[in-house]
Parts: structure tokens; C-alpha cells; sequence
């Protein structure tokens, strides 16, 4: 994982020596809005209106971030209106980049190899992490946004897809309110525990991290997702750290108390999730495993990629019993 300084790249890991063993995830740089007609969005500039074939998404399979924004655009049927790049599942001395791997495919937009090319490509004196996902505007030739969470919301609401609406305004503070936590304890609390070089702050992390696992164990026990009787993106950003979880977090990241399988209410609403139209088909436990295993070397110098464990999630659950359909 490197990344740009003044637009020229270097094969640099995360710094956590200055931050006393913690890793500390910077803020996304690019951060404009698609909008339904192109008016300026919360934050950045305007000029960005929602057309079919305007945008393109790069995204790696590997990546808990981008999933989500896959996951929404299957669920809002918008892929013949936003197209998509897969990057490779090894991210190595040049980050991520557009490999020949089963399940990757080529830059068809811009014709990188690396998607640094991208980010040098909307601003050559860049300076920052090269992530994904990436939300491109061909039409201005430049980054709307690399901020997941903000790109979910676009494709959830300026594009009109046919698909639910994951973020109703009757429910936006009770989402808002359980995405703050699971971001901090759970989506980015995995890499708190995985990246932490102190075995305090690994502590900390792992306490946190199980701690609102059984919260979120209890609380589906109330209902059938997170806010209720409604599927909302809350719910789509907790499942792509739960589908990870016993593939990676538990022996990679040490996120080991328990596993995802051994939580009744969470394995079944992980599995009823992966049901919903679309969503399994963003699934690659293949790019998961390699990913992590392969690209981290900090944390497994020979890059063996584990064979196991063997998962299911189309085993049948019992939320839409339990709760209604």
C-alpha cells in the first residue's frame, strides 16, 4: 500500500511508529457529489448530473469500501447506467493495478495500468493514499469522489434506480447514529486491530471490536436489520466486513474471540443479505483471500494464502421467518 507525494509514487506502509502503534486512516481527498441536476452536493463543487454512462467506478473485489458501492449498484439495478473496472486482487509496490487475474478486468475508460494513473489523472500533484473505490466523470475528465460512504448515497439517490431506497429520510438519524459506531468498532475497528504494532492498542481494538459485535447480536434478535423492518445502507455497510470476517479478520487481522458463524442472529442476517438480488454475485471470496494474504507482508511475510476455512452463506436463514418478509 503506497501512495503519492506531490504526484510522484512511493511504496510506503502505514506510519504507525508516530501514532504509538495505532493505524490512523486518513480522510478520502476527492469528495464532490453526482447529483440528480448537477447543483453543488454537501460538499466540493456542482456540475456533476446523474446520466447514464457518465460514471464509471473503479473498485477492487477485495475491498470491504468498495463492495458496498457494488452492492448498491446491484440492488438499485443500475449497471447498465454506471460501468465498473475491477483492479487485481494483489496490491503490491505499485498499489493496486489493472491485472490479468480471473475476476479483474482492464481500464477501459482511461487505459491505466495502475491506478495511481487515475488519481495523477484528475490532480498530478497529488498527495495522499490511492484507495478505492473511485468515482470517474468522463465527461470532465476527473474524480467526482473516493469517499465509499458519499458514493453510496449518490447511487442511492441521483441515478432514480429502480432498487429500494437505503437511506429514507424517516430513518436517517437512527442510521446515521448505528454507521457511526459500526465504521469505528467494527468496519474500520477490524484494521485497528490488524494494523496495530503495540499490543495495548491491539487490545483496545479487539475489546471494542467484540464488544459492538455483541451488541449488534442483541439488537438483531429485535429485529430483521439494523433500523428495523426496512433494509438501509447500514445494513450494507456492516455485511461487507461480516463477509470477510471468518475468511480474513479472524486469523489475519487476530480478530479471533469469536467467529461470525458462532453468532446465531449474526450469521443468519449475514446470509440473508448475501440472498437479497445481486448481492452474491459482488461476493469473490477468491480476490478476499489474496488480497489480504498476499498484499500485506507486515503481517504474512511468506504470502501463503490460506486454504480454508470453508463457507456457505447460501445455507438457508431464518430472518424472513422471524421477522416477516
Amino acid at each position: 500500500m503506497g501512495l503519492l507525494v506531490d504526484g510522484v509514487w512511493q511504496d510506503r506502509w502505514y506510519d504507525t511508529a508516530s501514532s504509538g502503534g495505532r493505524f490512523e486512516r486518513k480522510a478520502s481527498a476527492f469528495r464532490n457529489w453526482v447529483t440528480a441536476d448537477g447543483a453543488r452536493g454537501p460538499s466540493g463543487e456542482g456540475g456533476f448530473a446523474a446520466a447514464p454512462g457518465r460514471y464509471h467506478l473503479y473498485v477492487s473485489l477485495a475491498c470491504p469500501w468498495a463492495h458496498r458501492t457494488l452492492i448498491v449498484r446491484a440492488l438499485k439495478c443500475l449497471e447498465d447506467a454506471v460501468s465498473v473496472s475491477v483492479v487485481d486482487p494483489h496490491m503490491g509496490a505499485e498499489g493496486w493495478v489493472f491485472g490479468d487475474s480471473p475476476g479483474a478486468t482492464p481500464d477501459t475508460v482511461n487505459g491505466a495500468s495502475r491506478l495511481y494513473e487515475i488519481y495523477l489523472a484528475a490532480d498530478p500533484a497529488y498527495t495522499g493514499r490511492v484507495t478505492v473505490p473511485v468515482l470517474w466523470d468522463r465527461a470532465r475528465g476527473t474524480v467526482v469522489s473516493n469517499e465509499s460512504a458519499e458514493i453510496v448515497r449518490m447511487l442511492n439517490a441521483a441515478f432514480g434506480g429502480s432498487g429500494p431506497d437505503l437511506y429514507p429520510e424517516d430513518l436517517r438519524d437512527a442510521i446515521d447514529a448505528v454507521n457511526a459506531r459500526v465504521y469505528d468498532r467494527v468496519n474500520n475497528g477490524v484494521y485497528k486491530a490488524g494494523f496495530a504494532t503495540d499490543q495495548s492498542v491491539y487490545a483496545e481494538a479487539f475489546a471494542a471490536l467484540f464488544d459492538e459485535l455483541d451488541a449488534l447480536e442483541a439488537r438483531l434478535d429485535r429485529a430483521r436489520y439494523l433500523c428495523g423492518a426496512r433494509l438501509t445502507e447500514a445494513d450494507i455497510r456492516l455485511f461487507t466486513t461480516l463477509v470477510r470476517f471468518d475468511a480474513v479478520y479472524v486469523g489475519h487481522f487476530k480478530c479471533n474471540r469469536r467467529r461470525i458463524a458462532d453468532y446465531p442472529n449474526l450469521s443468519n442476517y449475514l446470509r440473508d443479505l448475501h440472498a437479497l438480488p445481486g448481492v452474491a454475485g459482488t461476493v469473490n471470496l477468491t480476490h478476499i483471500k489474496r488480497h489480504y494474504y498476499e498484499s500485506h507482508p507486515t503481517i504474512n511475510p511468506t504470502g501463503i494464502v490460506p486454504l480454508g476455512p470453508e463457507l456457505d452463506f447460501e445455507v438457508p436463514n431464518d430472518r424472513a421467518l422471524r421477522f416477516g418478509a
